[in-house]
């Protein structure tokens, strides 16, 4: 049977209309209010409206099924076992579960959010450093939809000195909204996490990228959320390190990660735009 509000929902100008042309900011402060509220009558009910909207929202793999709050729901961890990390010190995994976007060579410094909608490195990654070393290298754009799990991993064996955040706006990032506006991940909410491994020339940064709702993001190094309300340093140190698989941190909503690597990497074979992906599956491999 159709679900009608979620076929409703699925015609893109309108969900464009509905999920951008709408007081983002406003919005997004409210939810994050109101996701946390915590009652279970409102609890039930927002994720009953939930899966009005995302009809494919699957909690049993929550390590828990009875939640506080909608915000409880949101960041849940999974059961112990319920992703398998493929520990071939030659691959990367994918850091969450996600659909994969936009990927491929990076042309010098050119980047793609949809076909025909480019942007540079250095409109997202405000570090010279970091633009130079992926020139030319190969990206992975990682979709988290709102009914996903939303926590994400170390992709291979690393370590962690600082995060970077960078202040935004809140943007839809679905692929409707990918099609209509420029350079929307420069636009947005987002920090830059470099993950250094023992070989430089094999370093991973993820860029997560917030959006509209509950544009938050948690990261275990740090000691605060980084959220529309945050007023601190753009560059926070810190000095964590993780073995594969580690959880890295979580969105406070679904979201966009995008993940950066030098040339001595390729995708791995089968690894294509449009298909669904699992955290600790493989992703790229070394040339």
């Amino acid at each position: 049977m159709v679900n009608p509000v979620r076929a409703l929902s699925q015609q893109e100008q309108l969900n464009f209309l509905l999920t951008n042309r709408v007081p983002r900011r406003a919005l997004t402060r409210f939810m994050a209010w109101f996701s946390k509220i915590e009652n279970p009558l409102i609890t039930a009910v927002s994720i009953f409206v939930w899966r009005l909207f995302a009809d494919d929202l699957d909690l049993s793999e929550a390590k828990k099924t009875r939640f506080k709050s909608l915000h409880d729901c949101f960041i849940r961890e999974l059961k112990d076992g319920a992703r398998r990390i493929d520990r071939d010190a030659s691959v990367v995994i994918s850091p969450c579960d996600a659909i994969i976007g936009a990927c491929g060579r990076i042309e010098g410094t050119t980047v793609y959010q949809a076909k025909g909608y480019p942007y540079e490195l250095g409109d997202l990654i405000p570090d010279r450093h970091l633009q130079d070393k992926y020139r030319d290298g190969i990206y992975v754009t990682l979709r988290l939809k709102s009914s996903m799990y939303h926590r994400f991993h170390a992709p291979v064996d690393c370590s962690v000195k600082h995060v970077n955040y960078i202040s935004g706006d809140t943007w839809n990032v679905n692929p409707v909204a990918l099609k209509r506006i420029e350079k929307l991940y420069c636009k947005n909410e987002r920090a830059v996490m470099q993950l250094h491994t023992d070989n430089e020339e094999e370093n991973i940064t993820l860029v997560p990228v917030a959006a509209i709702l509950v544009a938050s993001m948690r990261f275990n190094c740090l000691h605060t959320d980084l959220d529309l309300k945050y007023a601190g340093p753009n560059r926070i140190d810190c000095d964590a390190a993780y073995r594969k698989g580690d959880e890295l941190g979580y969105f406070q909503h679904g979201s966009t990660i995008i993940l950066f690597a030098t040339d001595r990497y390729a995708l791995r074979p089968g690894v294509t735009g449009g298909q669904g992906i699992r955290m600790g599956q493989p992703l790229l491999c070394l040339r």
